[in-house]
């Protein structure tokens, strides 16, 4: 087909495209192949501008062709006419009489030449190749954005909701200030977070966040968190802005129910991991029907991190759990705190 085509194509239409692409292809395939040191991939590079030089030295040699023929000029075709006619001899008469003079064959009036054919303007011809090949290649840049992909039909990632309207616990506005559940999710709900948990091609179904304030405390102490729950994995990130250390938190545990602890740093701050088991609450929204009771939920693995390096209380804890009671591995959480905790602000007092 693309054979016929360039047959079919005039010649100034068909020799600037094939410059173009031979160009445009050969530069490409040389830059990749010196990239990668792909040699055999040079040598096909080459080939394309070995192959555009002489399209170029053909258009050149049919311009100069071009320029340097001139069109013969025309003959005089009366002067020819007359030449080519045998020419009557004159015959001796005793006693000419005045005439009029006979007006010979020659002299008539012949039909004008043909008016030569014009050829196609060349340049014009090249500038609409050129044209045409910048249109395709306009359509096949820009044709995966406007027609619609497979990934057209998959649903979006869920996105967290604005908190603008919402009216902050006076806890908030004290030094330091604390992050909202909408700065949590913001960062919490990030493109890569799948991947962190090792199921890169699941989409976030929702992502939510709230600013309210810790238990017990009287509404003094602020409480942030927001949540983004996948197919598989479900993320909870809370930060506690309390007096609570981590080396007293790690003491704690000693008489809790945490399992699996261990202590680490995460970005120079004291952190701590464990294992603990989420509550399960059923609600039954019907007519005259009652809550069921709190049972015991699948097992959870919590990052718990220092608010800032010097450990003055407080921490951001990252929570993973899944219904079917698999975990991540600890990695995992890792990641998840070193893409998140550095957009969130340290407890500067």
């Amino acid at each position: 087909m693309l054979g016929l085509l360039l047959r079919v194509l005039p010649f100034w239409v068909r020799e600037p495209l094939l410059i173009v692409v031979g160009s445009v292809l050969g530069v490409r395939i040389l830059y990749l192949a010196f990239a990668d040191g792909a040699w055999v991939a040079a040598v096909i590079g080459a080939a394309f501008l070995v192959f555009t030089a002489v399209r170029v030295h053909t258009v050149v040699r049919v311009l100069r062709a071009r320029r340097n023929r001139t069109p013969a000029a025309p003959a005089d075709g009366a002067g020819t006419d007359s030449a080519a006619q045998p020419q009557p001899q004159p015959q001796p008469q005793p006693q000419p009489q005045p005439q009029a003079a006979p007006t010979p064959a020659s002299a008539a009036r012949r039909p004008a030449p043909a008016a030569q054919e014009k050829e196609p303007n060349a340049w014009g011809q090249a500038l609409a190749a050129v044209a045409v090949f910048a249109a395709l290649a306009a359509a096949v840049w820009l044709g995966p954005q406007l027609l619609p992909t497979e990934d057209a039909g998959r649903p979006r990632a869920a996105s967290c909701a604005s908190g603008e309207d919402e009216e902050l616990p006076s806890a908030y506005t004290k030094k330091p200030r604390a992050v909202t559940g909408e700065e949590l999710c913001a960062a919490l709900n990030r493109p890569g977070l799948a991947r962190l948990l090792g199921t890169p091609a699941e989409t976030a179904t929702t992502a939510s966040g709230t600013s309210g304030t810790a238990p017990l405390t009287a509404g003094k102490v602020a409480q942030p968190e927001a949540q983004v729950q996948f197919d598989t994995y479900t993320v909870n990130v809370s930060a506690t802005y309390n007096e609570l250390t981590m080396a007293q938190s790690v003491k704690l545990m000693e008489f809790g129910d945490e399992t699996d602890v261990r202590t680490l740093s995460v970005l120079g701050r004291p952190a701590v991991l464990f294992s603990d088991h989420t509550m399960r609450i059923e609600f039954d929204l019907g007519s005259g029907g009652s809550g069921g009771p709190v049972e015991q939920g699948p097992l959870a693995r919590t990052l718990s991190v220092a608010l800032d390096g010097k450990d003055r209380g407080g921490s951001y804890d990252i929570t993973v759990w899944s219904t079917s009671g698999t975990l991540p591995e600890d990695s995992a959480l890792l990641g998840i705190a070193e893409a998140v905790l550095p957009e969130l602000p340290e407890r500067t007092v």
